[in-house]
């Protein structure tokens, strides 16, 4: 069985792209063949999520194992692309996914599986509709308004020219008897 798989993303009119893939591949084919797609190189952790009629996330399908202690036991699967075959998660027609292509801004590209196509073998996944130019991968985080280097952010330099009220603060008014400890720390 073949998936065809429809690709669009939120920020890019015009944009889009659709896939024939087997539906024994692997999610990690599956990411391969987006990434070049698009002219994005394979160097980021990205993340599939299948998602509900309402596009609300279920189950996420990660390029790689981030759990730190691989012997226990989790409330939630652990699946990654390199092992998940398209056809143990996906089972019919409008299965909705998310793409995590851009994970420092968490930008995403909306998949659906449009159509189902029964004993046919292609091989490789083949991009079959290409449309329009895909948006930069990664933002430009030099764009995002920074500091100057070396510039306390954040920090107010006359914090402590009256703190809490200190300029009001009469050593004369200080009772110290009411600070002193008695010998059975009462």
């Amino acid at each position: 069985m073949l998936f065809r798989i429809k690709l669009i993303s939120d920020e890019v009119e015009n944009f889009l792209r659709e896939y024939l893939i087997e539906d024994d591949a692997t999610f990690l084919d599956l990411n391969r063949v987006i990434l070049t797609s698009c002219g994005y190189p394979d160097d980021q952790i990205t993340s599939f999520y299948l998602c509900d009629e309402e596009w609300e996330r279920k189950k996420q399908v990660t390029r790689e194992d981030m759990s730190l202690d691989r012997g226990a036991s989790y409330e939630e699967d652990i699946y990654v692309m390199e092992t998940t075959r398209l056809n143990e998660l996906i089972e019919e027609e409008d299965q909705k996914l998310e793409y995590v292509f851009d994970p420092f801004a968490e930008r995403v590209f909306y998949l659906d599986v449009v159509e189902i196509v029964p004993a046919q073998h292609i091989g490789e996944p083949q991009v079959v509709r290409s449309i329009g130019k895909a948006p930069t991968q990664i933002e430009d985080l030099s764009a995002i308004d920074m500091p100057p280097k070396g510039a306390g952010v954040g920090v107010d330099e006359g914090l402590d020219d009256d703190f809490y009220g200190s300029e009001s603060y009469n050593s004369d008014e200080f009772d110290p008897e009411g600070f002193e400890v008695s010998e059975d720390g009462r």
